[in-house]
């Protein structure tokens, strides 16, 4: 697997005395290497960089263990999109394309946007910390006509959060690029200025998301453009000031032991069908590695 690390992936920021805070993502290269290891449609590829741009950033706002996914099901040309995000800054996502439905769309329109691609269905974020943990899962139905609207949409119902988002993804001369801005409204606390009243903070926040939206996916996209000079580009009349930066890596989780455990409990019979020319062939579906496994290596379960 590519051993790919973008150590200043998410650059946390905040806007002192102001109730802002956010996190600017920045796959950079790893974009390319995730999302070129499958055959998709441009815009399909497109969709999947941005969920994983998103599931980046909104999982290092999160104190966990373990993983933290975005999964959308529809009933349109991309019956599932998923992205999912380790504490440890480990990525991974794809997404399931019915072809003859995305043919259909794009002969209507090139550039489908992803309610289009989704269809009519639900989105699900979920924190998956393992072992005897409870999984948390918030689920609302897809709104919206982009995959930042759908979260926004998300945050709006499930977390009464008020948050701004820009997600990005695109080909560029250097490979697949991909990014967020992601601001989100601070309830009145410490490290906010006791002399802004409500009226004020809402002022404040507002200026925050003016100044945000003006951000380019040229921008954001930018390899050249460090994380520190585009957000005192974006909002130095405000003060900003960046946090720890958090490090992206590939994260594919799979593994030959593994996927020869599964093997090994289904019944031999099935073991027999599953053989093409003596070898059981096994792919990952986020890395698209093939596992070959030696139809005589694996003995499955005995019919008793």
């Amino acid at each position: 697997m590519p051993d790919i690390v973008v150590p200043r992936g998410v650059v946390p920021f905040f806007l002192p005395q102001r109730p802002v805070r956010g996190r600017l993502v920045r796959l950079g290269p790893l974009a390319d290497a995730l999302l070129s290891r499958h055959d998709n449609h441009p815009v399909v590829t497109a969709l999947v960089g941005q969920a994983l741009a998103l599931a980046a950033g909104l999982s290092t706002a999160l104190k966990f263990r373990g993983s933290f996914s975005l999964q959308a099901k529809g009933d349109g040309p991309v019956s599932m999109l998923l992205a999912d995000c380790t504490d440890a800054g480990e990525l991974r996502g794809h997404a399931i394309t019915n072809r003859g439905k995305l043919d259909a769309l794009l002969a209507l329109d090139p550039t489908p946007s992803a309610e289009a691609l989704l269809g009519t269905g639900f989105l699900a974020f979920t924190v998956d910390q393992g072992g005897e943990q409870n999984r948390h899962q918030g689920i609302v139905a897809i709104e919206g006509g982009s995959l930042a609207d759908m979260a926004l949409h998300y945050f709006a119902t499930s977390e009464q959060l008020r948050c701004q988002m820009r997600l990005a993804c695109t080909h560029t001369p250097s490979g697949w690029r991909a990014g967020a801005l992601i601001l989100e409204k601070v309830a009145g606390a410490g490290g906010i200025d006791p002399a802004l009243n409500d009226a004020a903070q809402e002022e404040s926040w507002h200026t925050a998301t003016t100044l945000a939206a003006t951000l380019t996916d040229a921008e954001l996209l930018d390899d050249a453009l460090p994380a520190d000079r585009l957000l005192y580009r974006l909002f130095h009349t405000e003060g900003v000031a960046t946090d720890r930066a958090r490090a992206l890596s590939f994260g594919c989780r799979c593994s030959r032991a593994r996927l020869a455990s599964i093997l090994e409990g289904f019944p031999a019979e099935d073991l027999d069908h599953m053989a093409i020319d003596n070898d059981i062939v096994m792919t990952c579906e986020f890395c698209n590695f093939d596992f070959r496994f030696p139809r005589g290596d694996v003995q499955g379960q005995v019919a008793s």
